[in-house]
């Protein structure tokens, strides 16, 4: 039987963070679950088969310091870490002219300079004893721009374009990273966009992906096969990719789908 993986989750409070961290619990694996919302991360008890097998702790992924004392808690409860799954991130719809100095930092602290800061704390420990795995979630919008959500899609673009580099440096030294690009996800975060004309894209494609299937990318496939990048659905990834080479094209499909988005806004709302 092989040992139980040690394994950070951010973002463990809801959504996808909190989806692996139960999965990772009932297959046997060590986790370190961190949110700024500890008392959500309290029910992931119910899934630990074990008192060792969880680790609950607050973490702003804006700080350094509780970056660095994460990895040291793992290390003197574990002795070591193995795998970070870099899940935490934020989104706020708007569109240019209405963006604040806050709305900047909020993006950039929480989705870039977070994934950065874990990056760094993980790599050090993982290149020092020979292996690990960093996966990094970024989105469709880190692939392709979308309008409305420029702050957001500019803070993907920057985790994705971070964790390619990322992978190439630590590839020889027997750590592996990968960044998960997904389009939609029925999520808390997916809910708060409804309500927002200026999000109407994320709605233009077809249903919204689920946590199971995240879930899936990551651990049957990411921490299996170790790719440099999943894009999901693949079909919209490339799309994506080709709307990213062409972006003077892409103006000619923006006003069907933000059609196509708002109906399906306007459907979610019930008001239509």
């Amino acid at each position: 039987m092989s040992m139980p993986r040690r394994i950070l989750v951010t973002g463990a409070a809801s959504g996808i963070g909190a989806h692996l961290a139960r999965r990772l619990l009932e297959r046997g694996d060590r986790v370190c679950a961190v949110d700024i919302n500890t008392e959500a991360l309290a029910a992931l008890r119910t899934h630990a088969p074990e008192t060792d097998a969880l680790m609950p702790r607050r973490l702003d992924v804006r700080d350094a310091a509780q970056w660095a004392d994460t990895i040291a808690a793992m290390h003197t409860q574990w002795q070591g870490i193995d795998v970070l799954l870099n899940v935490a991130g934020v989104l706020k719809p708007g569109y240019v002219d209405e963006q604040t100095p806050a709305d900047v930092d909020f993006h950039v602290d929480i989705n870039v300079k977070g994934v950065m800061l874990g990056t760094q704390a993980a790599a050090r420990p993982m290149r020092a004893q020979g292996h690990g795995h960093i996966v990094n979630v970024a989105s469709l919008a880190g692939i392709a721009p979308i309008p409305g959500l420029s702050l957001y899609s500019a803070s993907k673009f920057a985790v994705r374009g971070y964790t390619l580099a990322v992978a190439q440096e630590l590839h020889p030294h027997g750590v592996n990273v990968t960044v998960v690009c997904p389009d939609a996800v029925q999520t808390p975060m997916l809910d708060l966009q409804v309500a927002y004309e200026q999000a109407a894209l994320t709605f233009s494609g077809s249903a919204a992906l689920s946590v199971e299937q995240i879930g899936n990318a990551i651990l049957e496939r990411a921490l299996v096969d170790a790719p440099m990048e999943i894009m999901l659905p693949a079909g919209r990834g490339w799309t994506s990719k080709a709307a990213s080479a062409f972006p003077g094209l892409t103006r000619l499909l923006l006003d069907r789908l933000r059609r196509r988005g708002l109906r399906e806004q306007q459907r979610r709302r019930g008001d239509g």
